[in-house]
């Protein structure tokens, strides 16, 4: 992997020296090759963006301070990407280098399907992020948000040939929703888009074998309601291999459950209710983050 070394001249995020990794972080023009959290990190963006850019930048700097307050965060190495409202094929996505309670809606990075850092933008990004991100984006139309995770239960769970087993109602929840995509290595090839695309089809959530989570949404109350299920049935399972043996449900049952939970993530009076709800706790317990 890369390491970083001073730039002068060169971005908030020094330069590597080498590796794929980090390939392009810090190549805009700003101040100094100092530490991310500068000053500049901290100036509001609120007036030089519009009303919905701006609401979408609070909504998803939220989802990356509520992976935060789970424990789902893996340093910076995971991203959340939303939309930006509007006809451009434009999304936001973490700086690479900061941490989750550290993301703010003015320090969320803008860009394009091919990776441009657009204005207001001052940081750069993870390659790797993008790669995922922008084939979701490029692909599905009706996602807004998308969110991938590397926690320890999504990936051992990932890491298990059966994947997710219908053995509590959460996992059930969510089962008939659940994709698969074989594990390729750090996703750094644009090669991978059109398999992870492919293999994720009209679904809303995903299993990256040997490697993480992943959930999708047109809402970004629906994105984390998925990834909420995902995450505890993965839990569930993982602490009930280590009990005996397991009750797994059949198919009938399956889509009885999945049936009777779907309006959960789609209903779109509950999504505003609900999301509302989420963004006072996010306010309680890590403000700061919608300035």
């Amino acid at each position: 992997m890369a390491v970083f070394r001073p730039a002068p001249g060169k971005g908030h995020l020094t330069q590597p020296v080498a590796g794929p990794i980090l390939h392009n972080v810090g190549d805009n023009d700003t101040s100094h090759g100092e530490n991310i959290m500068d000053d500049q990190a901290n100036i509001s963006v609120k007036d030089q963006v519009s009303a919905e850019e701006w609401k979408a930048r609070c909504d998803l700097a939220a989802l990356y301070r509520l992976v935060r307050m789970h424990g789902w965060d893996d340093l910076f190495f995971t991203h959340i990407s939303m939309r930006v409202p509007g006809p451009d094929e434009h999304f936001l996505l973490n700086p690479f280098g900061l941490l989750y309670e550290d993301v703010t809606a003015s320090n969320l990075v803008k860009v394009d399907l091919d990776g441009n850092v657009l204005p207001p933008s001052q940081f750069g990004i993870n390659p790797a992020g993008f790669v995922i991100h922008s084939a979701i984006h490029a692909a599905r139309h009706d996602v807004a948000v998308a969110l991938h995770l590397h926690s320890d239960a999504g990936v051992a769970v990932a890491a298990q040939k059966g994947g997710l087993r219908p053995i509590s109602q959460l996992a059930m929840n969510v089962f008939n929703d659940v994709s698969y995509h074989d594990y390729e290595g750090i996703a750094l090839e644009s090669e991978e888009k059109e398999r992870l695309v492919a293999d994720l089809g009209e679904k809303n959530l995903m299993i990256l074998r040997n490697h993480g989570t992943l959930s999708v949404g047109d809402h970004p109350f629906s994105a984390y309601i998925r990834i909420y299920l995902l995450e505890r049935a993965c839990r569930i399972q993982v602490m009930a291999q280590a009990g005996g043996d397991l009750i797994e449900w059949d198919e009938k049952m399956q889509d009885r459950v999945f049936g009777q939970s779907g309006e959960i993530a789609s209903n779109d009076f509950f999504k505003e209710i609900a999301w509302a709800a989420i963004m006072d706790r996010v306010r309680r317990e890590s403000p700061g983050f919608d300035v």
